[in-house]
């Protein structure tokens, strides 16, 4: 049977090894399945306490996508399964979603704290939980085909798997922007904005690997990390020579060898009007500054209007989520989070919105307004009963 996660080790030449995790659902994009949660989470604690295993990485199969997202197709199904209980006010009578969020977080935080250098190669498209999965990673590669976005408010969700932490602290208001917009960058913004760390030419991933595998691995973690940041730093560099060299007429005098992927991207090329726009005192202020842009920019336009076609009560919570987070450590973040997606999957415009773009397709979700989601960010647990209590037991990265 070919499992949705497959798991190898590659022996490097000193007899220590680096752990090779697949998503391997080609198929659906990579999307993340309970059972992928599942598995990752396993090998990666079984690694993390294998002393032979220096190094992790974590790619998707296929060359479309690392991960684009959760299984919104079950959530869908159990939503309507419990419809009737969470009318009547259960909010945790989902046993799936409540099962799904918890572990998708725990594993979301587990890469975050993981004792060992994890290398993500967000080839493609890295959506939603798959930003999830490469926000953590110690070293994050994109390339010249990553393209990243948190689209939730499309589906009546919002920007969750710890996105209120990493969105809240981007350069200016990049991180609301792209939260309220769900607008896709490239791997030069997504180095700017702090989720990748290199950027290389997908092609070059091969000997990448391979010279991973002649570095002289040790049992000392901050050693390993230093390695695996040398090989991408020098990897990088190797592109950026490659990407001058074929811009460059050969009669040309040597110049900048940035990369091509590594020139400005939109998000950064409109920094000062985003800043402007989204520094505005409310979020209806911030909605009508949008509505009021006149620009012929394809990605300024796309990102604009897509608000107007978002949940209202996404929209909020999005607002109030990165309004909190900033004051949090990760841990809480992550329990902040799984409240509020137990109430989306309950009462919220979630099961509507991937009604409207997964199961009928018709894009006319029909939004409940704003104010319905006011009372999403009361926990429904006593503190000492929250499900992710023990996040704070492990050691988080600032």
């Amino acid at each position: 049977m070919d499992l949705p996660v497959r798991a190898e080790t590659l022996p490097a030449a000193n007899g220590r090894l680096i752990g090779v995790l697949t998503l391997n659902a080609e198929k659906t994009l990579n999307a993340l399945s309970l059972e992928m949660t599942d598995l990752l989470s396993a090998q990666l604690a079984a690694w993390a306490g294998d002393e032979r295993v220096a190094m992790v990485l974590l790619q998707g199969a296929g060359e479309k996508a690392f991960c684009a997202g959760g299984d919104l197709q079950n959530l869908y199904r159990t939503m309507l399964e419990h419809r009737a209980s969470a009318q009547r006010g259960d909010v945790l009578g989902n046993a799936y979603a409540n099962a799904f969020f918890e572990r998708e977080y725990r594993l979301d935080y587990q890469i975050h704290t993981y004792p060992k250098p994890i290398l993500c190669w967000g080839h493609g498209i890295v959506m939603g939980g798959g930003i999830g999965l490469m926000a953590g990673a110690s070293h994050r590669v994109a390339t010249e085909k990553t393209r990243l976005a948190m689209p939730e408010i499309g589906i009546g969700l919002f920007p969750d798997v710890g996105g209120s932490w990493f969105l809240s602290r981007m350069p200016g208001k990049t991180g609301l922007f792209l939260a309220l917009t769900g607008a896709a960058i490239n791997a030069a913004d997504a180095r700017y904005i702090g989720l990748a760390d290199r950027v290389l030419a997908h092609a070059d991933k091969p000997q990448v690997i391979d010279t991973l595998l002649r570095q002289p691995w040790s049992d000392d973690r901050a050693a390993n990390g230093a390695l695996l940041g040398a090989v991408l730093r020098e990897a990088e560099h190797g592109t950026a020579q490659a990407a001058h060299a074929a811009d460059t007429p050969a009669c040309a005098a040597p110049g900048p060898t940035a990369p091509a992927a590594q020139a400005a991207g939109p998000l950064r090329q409109h920094r000062d009007l985003i800043d402007d726009l989204c520094g505005r005192e409310s979020l209806e202020a911030v909605l009508a500054a949008f509505a009021a842009v006149r620009t012929e920019d394809p990605w300024l336009q796309k990102a604009l209007a897509a608000p107007a076609r978002g949940s209202p009560g996404s929209l909020a919570l999005a607002w109030r989520l990165l309004e909190r987070a900033p004051q949090l450590s990760l841990a809480e973040v992550f329990r902040m989070e799984y409240g509020v997606s137990l109430r989306c999957a309950a009462h919220g415009d979630f099961a509507e919105g991937i009604r409207a773009l997964l199961i009928d397709k018709d894009q006319r979700p029909d939004w409940q307004p704003a104010a319905g989601a006011a009372h999403f960010l009361d926990t429904p647990w006593p503190p000492r009963q929250h499900p992710l209590a023990d996040l704070d037991k492990q050691t988080e990265k600032t």
